[in-house]
């Protein structure tokens, strides 16, 4: 099981990633994601919630985002984020795996900068491909991983097979 980060660490590393999205805006990496009106996305391992405003907005009314993150902070940050700009196709998940959703619901997974932190990434994974619809995307990024390793770990699991290589991610199709 993962252990959350603690509070102190999670707020600095919070307000570096505002000034990161400050500079470079999170919806050009969403973009290669391919999430339309209506999808149901789940942010894995959402930190403080920098995808999930325009997550929302480009799943619009009738999609849902699922915020799931292992720390607290993380879902009180999401929640505060959903609360102040009325984002009401947001939910949060606090948990490390299990997300409580119904198989195959998903359309898109965003996994951003997470899998290098994982214990059970093999755990995780079979989460996400449960998760995914048959044609559902598992949408990667981790800049602590190569290339190489991003490749082989997602499909070493036998879950996922490569898509594509975009600019700033990674997208792998769900495997039967």
């Amino acid at each position: 099981m993962n252990k959350p980060k603690p509070d102190l660490h999670f707020r600095i590393m919070a307000i570096m990633f505002r000034v990161r999205d400050f500079f470079k805006p999170r919806k050009a990496v969403l973009k290669e994601a391919g999430i339309k009106q209506g999808f149901c996305v789940l942010d894995y391992g959402c930190e403080s919630g920098g995808y999930v405003t325009d997550a929302s907005m480009m799943a619009g009314e009738t999609g849902k985002i699922y915020a799931i993150d292992i720390h607290p902070l993380a879902i009180r940050m999401v929640e505060n984020i959903a609360s102040k700009k009325q984002l009401a196709n947001v939910k949060t998940i606090c948990s490390d795996c299990k997300t409580g959703l119904e198989n195959s619901s998903i359309d898109v997974v965003i996994f951003y900068d997470t899998f290098h932190n994982l214990e059970e990434p093999d755990r995780v994974l079979k989460e996400l491909h449960r998760l995914l619809k048959p044609k559902g995307t598992l949408s990667f990024s981790d800049h602590h991983m190569s290339e190489r390793d991003i490749v082989s770990k997602v499909t070493n699991s036998g879950l996922f097979r490569l898509l594509n290589k975009g600019e700033k991610t990674y997208s792998f199709a769900k495997k039967k």
